[in-house]
């Protein structure tokens, strides 16, 4: 049996960057991903120029996007491919994105998010634009980040990892997944709270430290993490469960993308993190049109 409809799944909740909102109840939102790196896993140095990271972030919110994603820092993990990413300072990580927070902030409304899990990064993203911290660790790499975010009245995202992004896919191992998950983000938005954020979102962090059987099981099940009472996001864009399922590479995992996205909305996604906007865009609106109908 399927979950329950929109009207449980989706919580009310109002983004706000200056006069623009968005208001996650009333439909799936789409964030677009823009990786201003060299070593990302699907796009890396595509986008490392600022003029072409700031193109492409216009051109996805032609596409659709409500939310542009900024990150600085790949978290691509050991295994197909190459050694994994390396860690970057705050300092580099500044560098990358904060020129191009700034440019797409003076040239578009949309709403941006900073891709980051240390805390002086995600400081000068709000001083530079951005509304939204999307923080892999859930909190738990640099204990000032939810006082941060709370400081500038940012929304924050705390997604699940198991271990880092290094470690994260060598023995990924759970008694039962989605009830460790949901316990630690509740754990996680915890801390937020405590710290005085008050829009926290969450992610399960699909293919942080999951394998193929958890990944599936996640999607299946994005509606237990509604009881967490905070609006849910989920990235399976390209991710390797998908390649698993197809025996595809990574630039061939459009569809696959739609149909985890598909099932991501229909359990319970409030946002749908994506590299493909506009593809993707076009599934959530038919998705949500059949999900309204009674």
């Amino acid at each position: 049996m399927l979950a329950a409809g929109p009207d449980i799944l989706h919580s009310p909740f109002i983004l706000r960057r200056g006069e623009k909102s968005i208001d996650l109840s009333s439909r799936t939102h789409i964030m677009g991903v823009l990786n201003v790196t060299p070593d990302s896993f699907s796009d890396g140095g595509k986008f490392f120029d600022k003029e072409q990271a700031v193109a492409h972030a216009l051109q996805m919110v032609r596409d659709g996007a409500d939310i542009i994603d900024v990150g600085g820092e790949s978290t691509r993990p050991k295994g197909p491919y190459g050694e994994g990413a390396e860690e970057v300072t705050a300092d580099e990580e500044i560098r990358r994105v904060v020129p191009v927070i700034e440019e797409l902030s003076s040239r578009s409304d949309v709403l941006i998010s900073v891709d980051t899990y240390k805390s002086a990064v995600a400081d000068a993203a709000l001083r530079a634009g951005a509304a939204i911290v999307n923080d892999i660790s859930g909190l738990n790499y640099d204990a000032a980040m939810a006082s941060v975010a709370a400081a500038h009245g940012a929304a924050l995202i705390v997604m699940h990892i198991q271990g880092t992004p290094k470690t994260m896919q060598h023995d990924p191992v759970y008694k039962n997944v989605v009830e460790e998950v949901k316990e630690s983000l509740s754990r996680s938005v915890e801390k937020a709270r405590d710290a005085g954020v008050e829009n926290i979102l969450v992610d399960p962090g699909i293919g942080f430290g999951k394998r193929l059987e958890h990944n599936l099981s996640l999607i299946r099940n994005l509606h237990r993490l509604a009881e967490l009472h905070c609006p849910i996001v989920i990235g399976p864009s390209r991710k390797g469960f998908i390649g698993t399922l197809l025996n595809l590479p990574v630039d061939q995992r459009v569809e696959g993308t739609a149909a985890a996205v598909a099932a991501s909305v229909i359990y319970g996604a409030n946002i749908v993190r994506v590299h493909d906007v506009k593809e993707m865009k076009r599934i959530a609106v038919v998705v949500d049109a059949i999900m309204e109908a009674r």
